[in-house]
């Protein structure tokens, strides 16, 4: 009889190396299991000492918002990816982009490249969402927040003109304007109160509720 493959336990989940190594105690080097595992492409690494079953052996796909929420922490997925993922813009969006408390940082993985932007601790926790797909659960970024998140990291972005603000949205972000009147202005409300581009996100709660 087979023995069954102790990497299906861990189905689509990222999953640290020394977890993996607990189940291979009887041989003399456990690293040097992990080492060849991720040579035969059974294992994806994530970065180090972080990897995710490959997919023709879990017979599960991977979830890259999952990926990203275990790559960097605490953090949840937003900005572009995010917008495009919640069909606000229509062009697609090749790198995963989150937000953090942590300092900013990149990760090339053979996934792609995974984004990180740093926002203050009392910002943070504003407006996310756990969402549900392909079973497994992700920390999103509601459409507000997301869309706050985007407008802090956007130098080009119009301080003052609402006008303005409003030609940005439709003509340079190509924003799905008619989805601005199911937003939640609380959200939005709560992240200008903590000071970051509070002149802007007021105009952009004008322009929803027009």
């Amino acid at each position: 009889m087979m023995k069954k493959n102790p990497l299906l336990q861990y189905e689509n989940v990222p999953v640290y190396g020394k977890m993996i190594e607990s189940n291979y105690r009887q041989l003399g080097v456990p690293s040097k299991k992990i080492q060849s595992l991720e040579k035969e492409g059974d294992l994806i690494r994530l970065k180090r000492g972080l990897y995710v079953v490959n997919p023709e052996i879990s017979g599960k796909p991977i979830s890259a918002p999952l990926c990203a929420n275990h790559i960097y922490g605490p953090s949840y997925v937003s900005l572009r990816w995010a917008l495009r993922w919640y069909g606000l813009i229509p062009e697609q969006v090749h790198r995963m982009t989150s937000v953090t408390i942590k300092r900013s940082r990149s990760f090339d993985t053979p996934l792609g490249i995974f984004d990180y932007y740093q926002v203050k601790v009392p910002y943070f926790s504003i407006g996310l969402r756990i969402v549900k797909e392909g079973g497994v659960s992700f920390i999103i970024a509601s459409p507000e927040k997301a869309l706050c998140d985007f407008i802090l990291y956007d130098s080009y972005i119009p301080n003052r003109s609402l006008k303005r603000l409003w030609q940005y949205l439709e003509e340079d972000l190509r924003l799905d304007m008619d989805s601005l009147s199911h937003f939640d202005v609380k959200i939005i409300e709560s992240c200008a109160e903590q000071g970051e581009k509070r002149t802007i996100l007021n105009n952009l709660i004008k322009i929803i509720q027009q």
